[in-house]
C-alpha cells in the first residue's frame, strides 16, 4: 500500500496535467478522435500496448502482470463531452465553444492513465492483466459501452470482473461513495404524439381538443403508474415537455409530449412500458382521439454486484480510512456501465470532487463545474489498489 502511495504522490503533477489538456479539448459523443489520439500517446509513452477505434474512437489498453497469477480485471472510463458552454474562469477551461466536459469524463480518463502508470511500475509484483477501457459515447443513447460489448471487449481475454469510478460534487474530496446492489436508476424517453381535430375554439362540438386529451393522458398515467409501483421500487415519471401549436381561439390538430421513466427493478419497467402504452390506447379510444407512444429504451439499472462491492468497501476502508468511505442512497440518474454489469460482475463507485474553500461547488452538467483535482490523486490510488488485490483472489 505504502508504494501506491508513493507511486500516487510521484505521478501525480503529470495526471493533473492530462486531466488539464483533456479539459481544454473535449469533443461530443462519437467524436472523441483526439481524446483518443491523446490517451494512445501516452500509452505509447508508457510502452503498454493497445487496440483502438473500437465502438468509433474507444481504445483498450492492456498490461501484463510478470507474476503467475492469471485474472484479468477490467476498469472503465468513459472519455465524451457535453454541448455545454463553459463559463469558469480557469486557465485550463474549454478551448472549443459550446462543449465542455461538464459529466468529469476528462478526469476519469486522466485518472484511469494515472492507474496505469502507477501498475506499470508495479507490474514484476502482480499476476494477470489490467484491461484499461476508454470508452465512447457514454452521453448519447444507445451508449458506448454496449456497442464496445457487441465488438467482444470483454472476451478477448476474458474479463473476470470490472470497475469504474464516476466523480461527484455531492462528496468532499478524499471520499468516496459506494452502494451494494441497485444503485443507478435505468433511464427511458417517452414521445407522445396526440391527433386530434383542430378547429376554432368558440366551436367546441366541432373539434377534439389534442390539449386536453394530452391534460388527462397524463394524469391517468401517472395515477395508474403510482396505484402499482411496487412499494419497494422508487420510480421517476416526469414530463418536461408538451407543444401543441395553437392559438388563443385556434385548436390545433394535434400535440406532442415527451418526458422520461427512471426506476431500479428491470421487471417493473417492462410493467411500466405497458401501463403507459395501455393507458394512452384507453384515452384514445375513450376521447376519439389517436395517442401515439414510442419508448425509447436507454440505459438498463445499474447493479453493483454485492460481494465485490464489500470488498472493496474493505479495500478503500484500508487505504483511504473508514471515515471517507461512505454509504450512498440510489440514484435515478443513469450510466451506461451498466451494460458491463449485466456481462461481468463489477461495481461503480463515486468519487468525491467537493471543495468548497477552492470553488468546487457547482453541480455534474453545470456550465461551471469543475473538480479539485486532489480527487485524481485519490481515485488513481483506489483504483490501483482494488486491482492489486482482486488480481490476487484465486
Amino acid at each position: 500500500m505504502k508504494r501506491v502511495h508513493k507511486l500516487a504522490d510521484c505521478h501525480f503533477n503529470t495526471v493533473v496535467g492530462l486531466r488539464r489538456y483533456f479539459h481544454q479539448y473535449p469533443e461530443l459523443s462519437g467524436k472523441e478522435e483526439n481524446t483518443a489520439k491523446k490517451i494512445c500517446q501516452t500509452l505509447d509513452l508508457l510502452q503498454i500496448p493497445y487496440r483502438r477505434n473500437i465502438a468509433g474512437h474507444g481504445v483498450i489498453a492492456q498490461l501484463q502482470g510478470k507474476g503467475h497469477a492469471h485474472r484479468v480485471i477490467a476498469l472503465r472510463a468513459d472519455m465524451d463531452a457535453l454541448p455545454v458552454q463553459e463559463i469558469a474562469n480557469v486557465p485550463y477551461a474549454s478551448t472549443i465553444p459550446g462543449v465542455m466536459h461538464a459529466c468529469g469524463h476528462d478526469a476519469h480518463i486522466a485518472s484511469l492513465l494515472g492507474t496505469l502508470m502507477i501498475m506499470n511500475d508495479l507490474k514484476e509484483d502482480f499476476g494477470g492483466v489490467v484491461q484499461a477501457i476508454f470508452q465512447p459515447s457514454e452521453e448519447e443513447y444507445p451508449g458506448g459501452a454496449k456497442l464496445m460489448i457487441e465488438e467482444g471487449v470483454l472476451h478477448s481475454p476474458p474479463t473476470d470482473a470490472i470497475f469504474a469510478q464516476h466523480v461527484t460534487p455531492e462528496i468532499e474530496t478524499g471520499c468516496i461513495g459506494i452502494r451494494e446492489g441497485a444503485f443507478m436508476a435505468s433511464t427511458d424517453e417517452i414521445h407522445i404524439r396526440i391527433i386530434g381535430k383542430g378547429g376554432h375554439a368558440a366551436l367546441p362540438n366541432e373539434y377534439i381538443n389534442p390539449v386536453e386529451v394530452g391534460i388527462d393522458l397524463l394524469k391517468k398515467i401517472k395515477e395508474n403508474i403510482e396505484r402499482q409501483n411496487p412499494k419497494e421500487v422508487k420510480t421517476v415519471l416526469a414530463f418536461g415537455k408538451f407543444v401543441a401549436d395553437g392559438l388563443t381561439n385556434l385548436i390545433p390538430d394535434s400535440a406532442t409530449i415527451a418526458g422520461t421513466l427512471r426506476t431500479f427493478d428491470e421487471t417493473w419497467r417492462k410493467e411500466a412500458h405497458n401501463i403507459i402504452l395501455e393507458t394512452a390506447e384507453k384515452i384514445g379510444k375513450e376521447q376519439n382521439a389517436t395517442c401515439h407512444v414510442e419508448i425509447r429504451k436507454g440505459y438498463p439499472v445499474l447493479v453493483n454486484d454485492v460481494e465485490i462491492t464489500k470488498r472493496v468497501r474493505k479495500y478503500a476502508t484500508e487505504l483511504l480510512g473508514k471515515e471517507s468511505v461512505l454509504s450512498l442512497p440510489q440514484r435515478t440518474t443513469a450510466d451506461d456501465f451498466a451494460y458491463f454489469l449485466q456481462q461481468k460482475p463489477g461495481m461503480l463507485y463515486r468519487l468525491g470532487t467537493l471543495n468548497e474553500k477552492k470553488g468546487n461547488i457547482y453541480r455534474l452538467h453545470s456550465n461551471q463545474f469543475d473538480i479539485d483535482e486532489n480527487a485524481l490523486l485519490v481515485g488513481m490510488k483506489l483504483m490501483s489498489w482494488i486491482t492489486l488485490n482482486e488480481l490476487q483472489l484465486r
